[in-house]
């Protein structure tokens, strides 16, 4: 049966109910019990790692036998694994909810099931519902199920001529104030920050998300990867949030490192040696790459080794968007697929 006009609402409401939860390990999930009549009967969501699921939080509001006949309306498949929490599906079949309709299935390989699991118990099911909207509402935590690891989106900023820096090192600024303005907004939509411990000696940036002098509400961690030591004045010691000090290279335990403390998105701003590192490493899933209208010269390249010895072993890229930002070029672009390079000819 297809999803009445109270589910397709009760779901929207779900979906306002899930943004209320943090960005995390966990996916933002909302949930709205129905009574048969179409009446909401309880509300809840998820409070981040450890906490009740938004099923069992909306029915913990209810007393014992009230959920008898309901439906549950759930923005993600009600999980079907015992975690830090009891599965989902078993305590809606225990609380004796009728029908069950979700947007989006869960993809988890342990997690998942939890619709079969309900419908083996008798329990009608409906999925898809309002699927566009769950979808972006979660979408970077399911790149992360998808990816193993958080998404990673590697920047710098460049002269025409492919250079990072003078001769001398100098930096500041290649690019003009619409572009580090740019940079600051997009700093503010990720979960990290990661720089090296040269540029952090080099520069001291405070890696902040700054709007004018102003700082964004949100703001990314700020991740130092390297062996020497942070300096006790480093202006990185005065951001909002505590720093996180990596001092191995291995990129892939950062990572995983990040995932795990529920980073979705990490922004790599660290130099030439740090963005080589990750797209030597195949994990530069988007690349921005500032363009600015000057000539530097000299050795200070934006790009160091990649593991490209001869043209075929080139790390191609789709550039899906150009910007002009005052007097520069963003480009917006990601690594090319598998499929994708085989599209395009390539060996």
């Amino acid at each position: 049966m297809a999803a009445s006009t109270a589910e397709r609402d009760a779901m929207a409401r779900a979906l306002d109910l899930a943004r209320r939860g943090p960005r995390g390990v966990n996916p933002q999930v909302g949930a709205v019990i129905l009574s048969p009549a179409g009446d909401v009967l309880a509300e809840g969501w998820h409070r981040g790692a450890g906490t009740p699921h938004a099923e069992v939080d909306a029915l913990s509001r209810l007393a014992a036998g009230d959920a008898a006949g309901a439906t549950a309306v759930v923005t993600l498949e009600p999980c079907n694994h015992t975690g830090r929490t009891g599965p989902c599906a078993l305590a809606l079949i225990e609380a004796g909810v009728a029908r069950v309709v979700y947007a989006l299935d869960d993809p988890g390989a342990t997690s998942g099931g939890g619709a079969e699991r309900l419908r083996q118990a008798g329990v009608e099911i409906e999925g898809g519902v309002l699927a566009d909207e769950a979808k972006a509402l979660i979408s970077d935590w399911l790149e992360v199920q998808r990816l193993g690891r958080p998404h990673v989106t590697v920047k710098w900023a460049q002269s025409i001529d492919g250079r990072a820096a003078a001769a001398d090192g100098s930096s500041q600024w290649i690019t003009g104030p619409e572009a580090r303005a740019d940079v600051h907004r997009r700093r503010a939509d990720a979960d990290a920050i990661v720089v090296g411990t040269g540029t952090l000696l080099a520069d001291d940036p405070a890696l902040t998300a700054r709007d004018g002098d102003a700082l964004f509400d949100r703001q990314p961690i700020p991740v130092v990867v390297g062996a020497r030591g942070i300096p006790a004045d480093a202006a990185v010691r005065r951001h909002p949030r505590p720093v996180l000090h990596h001092p191995e290279h291995d990129l892939h335990a950062l990572l995983a490192d990040l995932r795990d403390r529920g980073v979705q998105r990490v922004f790599v701003e660290g130099g030439p040696t740090l963005a080589s590192a990750f797209i030597a490493a195949g994990l530069a899933d988007t690349v921005l790459a500032y363009l600015a209208p000057v000539l530097l010269g000299g050795p200070r390249l934006a790009l160091t080794d990649i593991g490209v010895t001869t043209i075929g072993e080139a790390r191609r890229l789709r550039v899906h968007e150009w910007l002009t930002l005052g007097p520069d070029l963003l480009a917006v672009a990601h690594p090319l697929t598998p499929t994708e390079r085989s599209e395009e000819g390539e060996s």
